[in-house]
């Protein structure tokens, strides 16, 4: 979840469905409610800390943070100088990603088909939204934090596409790099403070409405399919203009090359690490 989280267009929530355990992720940020805090305060702590799983919490958030920590300058690096290669195993990961969350739809009504389409179209436009320029202040960094964790949780909208919008995904990136310790407390705040509120309109969804939310996560993936097309160009939103600010439309590779099988093969190896991971996480 951590790695998928680093790149803008790969969501933290695919990794958690493909490897089955999202709702239970759902239900134990959940458990954080006004009775687990009124507990801790009266220090009822033995009552308070057994209605949370702290051991699936803690194991999952060490693994995600060691995978932001050791993986961050890597995944950059490579999004810079092999952004064909690297675009294309993910664009593999999450096509297989929403294929098998589409498994997982037991009646296919045509509620279920709507919610499919919507929310394959609003992510379609989402991720083809333009960056903005926006503060660099703690408030505006506190914001940042409670709308990208709401990203990181729902399979297909990542956290870091997010921020991209939001014009502070290089600069939370670079605190990460440089172990900037206010900004990241700061935006770990605003994270902890979106995720409690988002995750009880989810596990509601995902207790009464099950067909529907799987349907709708499902679109949210092979909408943002948009963000992750590995071949891209610029288009300047001033044509001729180098100083104006410019956004990425996809194209088809223009001739057949080393580079083109390479990709292929890629988005294939992605394909099949998701239906390997599935399989593990069935047995």
């Amino acid at each position: 979840m951590g790695a998928s989280d680093v790149v803008p267009g790969v969501s933290g929530g695919t990794m958690a469905l493909i490897l089955g355990i999202y709702e239970e992720l759902i239900a134990a940020i959940k458990a954080f409610d006004a009775t687990f805090v009124r507990d801790l305060l009266q220090r009822r702590l033995k009552k308070a800390l057994g209605a949370v799983p702290f051991a699936f919490l803690i194991s999952l958030g060490l693994g995600i943070l060691t995978a932001i920590f050791t993986l961050a300058r890597g995944l950059s690096w490579l999004l810079v100088h092999h952004p064909i290669a690297i675009w294309s195993f993910f664009f593999g990961l999450v096509l297989a990603s929403a294929v098998v969350v589409a498994r997982r739809i037991q009646h296919w009504l045509p509620t279920t088909f709507i919610s499919l389409l919507l929310f394959t179209a609003g992510a379609y436009l989402l991720v083809g939204l333009v960056p903005v320029h926006t503060p660099e202040t703690l408030p505006f960094i506190f914001l940042c934090g409670a709308i990208a964790i709401c990203a990181m949780i729902l399979p297909g909208i990542s956290g870091s596409f997010i921020l991209v919008l939001l014009g502070k995904y290089q600069y939370i990136l670079d605190a990460v790099g440089r172990f900037d310790l206010v900004v990241l407390s700061v935006f770990a705040a605003g994270t902890a403070v979106g995720i409690t509120l988002f995750v009880r309109l989810l596990n509601w969804m995902l207790t009464h409405h099950h067909d529907l939310a799987m349907a709708a996560l499902t679109g949210l993936m092979i909408g943002s399919l948009r963000k992750i097309w590995p071949w891209k160009a610029i288009r300047h939103m001033a044509p001729g203009n180098l100083s104006e600010p410019h956004v990425f439309v996809n194209i088809l590779p223009d001739h057949v090359s080393t580079e083109l099988f390479v990709a292929v093969g890629l988005a294939i190896a992605g394909g099949m690490l998701v239906l390997l991971l599935q399989r593990i996480a069935d047995r």
